[in-house]
């Protein structure tokens, strides 16, 4: 394997994030073709399919040997398999939901790791332009601008989000409900947008105080996580560990001071792994 050069990577990364997300805007007010796959709201697109088989195509033209976890891909059989090997991790269209009724809140988010350190993070919305990267120890920017966290540390001034998300589980269903709960008298305001994502991306760029949620996937919260780091926040497991990207569970936060207040009030939930 010749050395991992992320300038190289990166720019191959960002050109195809930024082609992918014209075949998202071709679509975008079209009529869909969709599919359920876990349940009825757990949703995928010709789109999906079609954005993750272009960036796949342009990894394998520009690094035959580089490895790549999609969300369509695990859903169609490939294994999840994270290794010290270049890994590109994509979600060709996280709030497919969102895409699907034409509310402008849907991206690609595309991470690059290395020995499973995440070293480039993209999440693009191509309907409103906003263009979200961070590179390893560079910070983080919306459309090349510098971008900052809030750094808010005080429970009661704090825009919140959280996500039912796709899985109806009983169990899974009653402890975000309960979680709602806990929240909702002790913060600011409490938001549910429909992509993890751009809900991580809020945060870092200081529209959010602090996201968690049960249930996601790696390829929801792989590029986030570096934009959110280098952007001053940070990203912890929801018991307060480090985070496992593998997980399933994930609280990110303005300041680490906020999302230990947060941590407490939380109902746990223990997911199969990635």
């Amino acid at each position: 394997m010749a050395e991992f050069d992320v300038e190289v990577v990166f720019t191959v990364a960002l050109k195809a994030v930024k082609d992918a997300g014209e075949i998202i805007k071709e679509a975008f007010y079209k009529k869909k073709a969709v599919l359920t796959k876990s349940c009825a709201v757990d949703l995928v697109t010709e789109t999906d399919q079609a954005v993750e088989k272009m960036l796949i195509g342009r990894i394998k033209e520009n690094f035959p040997n580089h490895m790549f976890i999609g969300e369509e891909s695990v859903a169609a059989g490939e294994k999840c398999d994270l290794t010290d090997e270049p890994t590109w991790i994509v979600d060709p269209v996280d709030g497919t939901m969102n895409f699907v009724h034409s509310f402008p809140h849907s991206c690609i988010s595309l991470a690059v790791l290395y020995h499973k350190d995440i070293h480039i993070g993209i999440i693009y919305n191509p309907i409103l332009d906003q263009m979200f990267t961070a590179k390893l120890g560079q910070g983080a920017f919306l459309n090349d601008k510098p971008i900052r966290a809030s750094e808010e540390t005080e429970l009661g001034k704090s825009l919140v989000i959280a996500e039912f998300g796709t899985n109806r589980d009983l169990q899974k269903m009653e402890s975000v409900l309960k979680n709602i709960t806990a929240l909702m008298n002790k913060v600011h305001g409490l938001r549910a947008m429909g992509s993890a994502a751009l809900n991580m991306a809020s945060v870092a760029s200081g529209g959010a105080d602090c996201y968690f949620e049960y249930g996601i996937h790696v390829w929801d919260i792989a590029a986030g996580t570096l934009i959110v780091r280098e952007a001053g926040g940070v990203c912890i497991d929801t018991e307060g560990g480090p985070l496992d990207l593998m997980s399933r569970r994930m609280i990110c936060a303005s300041s680490e001071k906020l999302a230990l207040q947060i941590i407490p009030l939380l109902t746990q939930l223990k997911l199969e792994r990635d």
